[in-house]
């Protein structure tokens, strides 16, 4: 069983060591954040601004978390404005083909509905990024239209009616 937690400031240290033990598997489909992100002080800034943008409520940052309490995941709601915001998510190669990232954005759909008072969630992927693909279609998003994503062909999706069961669970 996966646990998702708000982003909280004491997990700084767990999530910079999950994004450097990944930073090269990352970095096979989304761009690298760059040298400085992981650097401790790097980090701690944007781990701050991340946690601002969270108490404004413009963000809603989470991190995965497995049975044993280990951080192996992180899913994001941002821009969040108008009942809608952009889903992001990346688990750890450890974690990868378990059904995680279904579970995991399964049940952040569900916080957005309930906690947050989202009605939609928009998404984008890579084309060459099938897994991705069908984690979202597993939890009820709909292909709308091609799209760039970090300068690469992709394709965007949505799923309305957050508080509905996904029609293809």
């Amino acid at each position: 069983m996966l646990t998702l937690e708000p982003l909280r400031a004491d997990h700084a240290d767990a999530l910079l060591a999950f994004e450097r033990e990944n930073r090269a598997y990352f970095a096979r489909t989304v761009p690298d954040r760059g040298d400085v992100f992981f650097t401790p002080a790097g980090f701690a800034e944007r781990h701050r601004a991340l946690l601002a943008e969270q108490h404004a409520r413009v963000c809603r940052f989470h991190v995965v978390l497995d049975e044993a309490g280990n951080l192996i995941g992180r899913v994001n709601l941002i821009d969040v404005a108008d009942g809608s915001a952009e889903l992001g998510y990346r688990i750890g190669e450890q974690a990868a083909g378990r059904g995680v990232a279904t579970a995991a954005v399964a049940q952040v759909c569900r916080l957005a509905a309930a906690d947050y008072g989202l009605t939609s969630l928009t998404a984008a992927t890579t084309l060459d990024n099938p897994a991705s693909m069908r984690v979202l279609s597993r939890n009820g998003f709909t292909r709308v239209e091609s799209a760039t994503v970090d300068g690469r062909p992709g394709v965007r999706y949505v799923r309305r009616h957050l508080d509905a069961a996904p029609e293809n669970p």
